[in-house]
């Protein structure tokens, strides 16, 4: 996993907790309706611990019982979190749309890395988790959410 902080972000000793306590709404661009997809087992599982899950999947009529959205910048609510599940060398103009949306985090998941979206999106003010998946890292942190 790697962690990129905004300039000015405050010293925390889990910036990981930090956003998955802080930050409740997700856009999850590649949502799939496939429920062998990871990115499906990854959404629902998020969306059982209470966050709001936005589909965004141009194939995708409605996942999860959310509509799904062509496009990032189709969906009415405010998005506070980006979880990408595409292949790294299509994650730049999605980190493109997010700045756009105003949102504070972009997530890419596990094994998806692209450095020069992820200094974009730091140097636009956003956090960035690269290569790390929303799921294992919230079931690592499990208790703490209930102390």
């Amino acid at each position: 996993m790697k962690l990129l902080l905004p300039d000015g972000a405050p010293p925390s000793a889990d910036p990981i907790f930090d956003i998955l306590t802080k930050y409740k709404t997700i856009a999850v661009v590649g949502l799939s309706s496939n429920p062998a997809r990871p990115s499906h087992g990854v959404a629902e599982y998020l969306q059982s611990a209470g966050y709001q899950i936005i589909p965004v999947n141009p194939n995708e009529t409605d996942v999860l019982g959310e509509p799904s959205y062509a496009r990032l910048e189709d969906a009415p609510q405010k998005i506070e979190i980006v979880d990408i599940f595409r292949r790294p060398e299509e994650v730049p103009p999605v980190v493109d749309a997010a700045i756009r949306a105003g949102a504070k985090v972009v997530w890419m998941q596990l094994g998806i890395i692209n450095e020069a979206a992820a200094e974009k999106a730091q140097a636009a003010g956003l956090t960035v988790v690269m290569d790390a998946c929303m799921l294992i890292e919230h079931k690592k942190r499990r208790q703490k959410f209930t102390e």
